[in-house]
């Protein structure tokens, strides 16, 4: 697939809830992206992790290489009067300074990477002492429920999307760390319900990758058609309680 997510920043601003509150509580809980300390956030996108860090009081760099996407995130950053620094470049080469950052985050893009030259970057970005922290918040299809419904409509338009099926367990970050130099102090992962009416539902599915960051407009407009009708015919209340697992790894 040719994805761009710079094709639909708007659903994605609006309507991927992002990381919720627990991510962040529990970052706080080890010290990281505190008050005074300097955080490059990898692929912000529209700035789930880059503004909560901020809300934190970390200086905060937001870093995508989709321009309308750090678009949106400037625009998010002043409706919640929050100061984020956007650059506009890759996790493999971001040409910022060296050991300049106490803490470098990846949320929900890691998969995007080439993990072999992002690490070699983290490793030059990283201050003494700073921790990397990658996180993920995916939803998880499971017998019968809207997820798996969506994800079977997603393949079903869209056939070159193999992004289905996950778990929400992610071993390449232990992996691709381990390989790159780093030590990965933990791992963690709880399940998290998260609350969609189906007009949300429709956007959050919009703005990923196996829709509106790949397919034209026509298609996706298709597709939304047939998602609004498999809503109301079998999944017909809302809000609708859609399950996700929330992971994250620290490494130094």
């Amino acid at each position: 697939m040719n994805i761009d997510f710079g094709r639909t920043s708007s659903d994605y601003a609006r309507y991927r809830h992002g990381f919720p509150q627990e991510l962040f509580g529990a970052l706080r809980e080890r010290g990281l992206g505190g008050p005074g300390q300097c955080v490059l956030d990898l692929g912000a996108g529209t700035g789930s992790i880059a503004l909560g860090l901020a809300a934190m009081g970390a200086m905060v760099t937001a870093l995508d290489t989709a321009a309308e996407q750090l678009d949106e995130l400037r625009r998010l950053a002043v409706r919640r009067d929050l100061e984020v620094e956007t650059v506009q470049a890759s996790a493999e080469a971001t040409g910022l300074g060296s050991h300049a950052f106490d803490l470098l985050s990846a949320g929900q893009c890691w998969h995007w990477f080439d993990p072999v030259a992002t690490c070699a970057e983290l490793k030059r970005l990283l201050a003494p002492g700073g921790r990397v922290v990658l996180a993920s918040f995916d939803w998880l299809p499971l017998p019968g429920n809207v997820v798996e419904a969506t994800e079977a409509l997603i393949l079903a338009h869209n056939p070159a999307w193999h992004m289905g099926g996950g778990d929400g367990h992610h071993p390449e970050w232990e992996h691709d760390l381990g390989a790159g130099g780093f030590e990965v102090l933990e791992v963690v992962y709880s399940d998290v319900e998260a609350h969609y009416p189906h007009a949300d539902w429709r956007g959050r599915i919009r703005a990923s990758a196996g829709v509106a960051a790949s397919l034209n407009a026509k298609q996706v407009a298709a597709f939304d058609a047939e998602l609004t009708s498999l809503l109301a015919k079998s999944f017909p209340m809302t809000p609708m309680e859609v399950p996700h697992r929330l992971g994250f790894c620290v490494a130094r």
